[in-house]
């Protein structure tokens, strides 16, 4: 028969707990930072530093560029050109505007290269006299006028263009002579002249007060004109 062994239990007693030993520090010396658990920097202690945003371009230099703009938008491309090649030289460290610095000059250079269409109908030559006028390109206006003038010598809007042209340069003789035949052929072109600053050369000749004050009888001249026009088909 076979033995049976009686397994006796046996209570294990825990051992009383060691108390932490504390560390003493030696005087003089100071005491241990503690650390966090993944040993960082605590947040508090952290440098704080002002974050500002970085500077833009000086004031003179966005003034260059927006006269440069200015001049770009009057089609005066030749001076647009010129501001432009000055602010990269003057400031090589604006990276950010000279980008678009960069731009606009190759607006500028591929204005300056395009060939212009030459105007074919009087129409054009005058519309296109009339901006190189208001844009004080002078020069311009006069050679479009005078191309008109020698095919249409009547014509009353030519001739208003080269009066305003001659009395700008002070040829104040010519320009009333021109303005005499605009106002003989359209009497209506004395009230436009009346106001038109291009004339503050001639306010003073007693020609230009009595052209401004006398009734002229144009009309005959006027539709003779038109009718002509019309046969050509001008």
């Amino acid at each position: 028969m076979a033995k049976r062994v009686q397994a006796r239990s046996r209570s294990v007693k825990a051992s009383p707990k060691a108390p932490a030993r504390r560390v003493q520090t030696p005087p003089g010396r100071p005491s241990p930072v503690k650390a966090n658990p993944r040993g960082a920097v605590a947040p508090s202690s952290w440098p704080k530093a002002s974050v500002s945003p970085p500077p833009g371009p000086p004031a003179g230099a966005v003034a260059a560029f927006e006269a440069a703009v200015r001049e770009l938008q009057r089609h005066k491309y030749a001076d647009a050109s010129k501001r432009l090649k000055a602010l990269l030289a003057a400031f090589p460290s604006e990276s950010a505007l000279l980008d678009r610095v960069r731009v606009f000059l190759g607006i500028c250079e591929r204005e300056m290269h395009r060939k212009p269409v030459a105007p074919r109908t009087t129409e054009e030559r005058l519309t296109l006299a009339t901006a190189a006028l208001n844009n004080g390109e002078d020069s311009a206006a006069e050679r479009l006028a005078s191309g008109v003038l020698s095919d249409s010598p009547d014509h009353d809007l030519a001739l208003y263009l080269m009066a305003a042209v001659l009395a700008r340069r002070g040829d104040t003789s010519g320009a009333l002579v021109r303005l005499q035949r605009a106002v003989a052929v359209s009497p209506d072109v004395r009230a436009q002249a009346r106001h038109d600053t291009d004339f503050e050369s001639l306010r003073e000749l007693p020609g230009f007060q009595a052209l401004l004050e006398t009734p002229v009888n144009g009309a005959p001249a006027l539709q003779a004109r038109r009718a002509k026009r019309a046969r050509s088909g001008r």
